[in-house]
C-alpha cells in the first residue's frame, strides 16, 4: 500500500525500534511507496512512512532492495557530500563513506551481510540516518 510521506520532524527525529517478522507488510509498503516515488527518491526508510521500526529500502538498478535491522559493521573513505531528503526541504551536509559492510535481514529474514560502494553506499547511510533519527 502506498503511504503518506512523514514530513514531522519531530517523529522523523525518534529512533526506530528493531523489526521482527510481524513487521513484514511495511517491506511491502515501503517498496509500494518507493515506486509511487521513483522520480524523487531512491530510497526510503519506515519512519518516512509513519512506522517507527528499523526497515529501510534501497533502490539498486532495476532492483529496490529491502534491509531490516541493518547495521554496518565496516566503513571506510571518509567524505562530505551534499544530500536531499523526501521528508524535509533543502538540501543539507552529511559525512559518508565511501565503502561499508553491511549485515541486515533481507525480506525473507534471512541474515545477509554484503559491501557496498559509492552512490548506493551513500543511499543506505541515509536511510540508517533516519533509524537512528538523525535529520540531515
Amino acid at each position: 500500500m502506498i503511504r503518506p510521506i512523514n514530513h514531522d520532524q519531530l517523529t522523523l527525529a525518534q529512533k526506530s525500534e528493531p523489526a521482527t517478522k510481524a513487521d513484514a507488510a511495511v517491506i511491502t509498503d515501503l517498496r509500494d511507496t518507493l515506486q509511487a516515488h521513483h522520480d524523487e527518491c531512491v530510497g526510503m526508510a519506515a519512519n518516512m512512512i509513519g512506522v517507527n521500526k528499523d526497515i529501510i529500502i534501497v533502490q539498486m538498478g532495476m532492483l529496490a532492495i529491502p534491509m531490516v535491522n541493518p547495521k554496518i559493521t565496516q566503513k571506510s573513505g571518509p567524505y562530505t557530500t551534499q544530500e536531499g531528503c523526501l521528508s524535509l526541504a533543502g538540501q543539507r551536509s552529511a559525512k559518508r563513506y565511501k565503502t561499508i559492510t553491511v549485515q541486515y535481514l533481507d525480506s525473507n529474514f534471512t541474515p545477509q551481510t554484503q559491501t557496498f560502494t559509492e552512490w548506493i553506499a551513500q543511499i543506505i547511510q541515509h536511510e540508517m540516518d533516519h533509524l537512528q533519527g538523525i535529520l540531515i
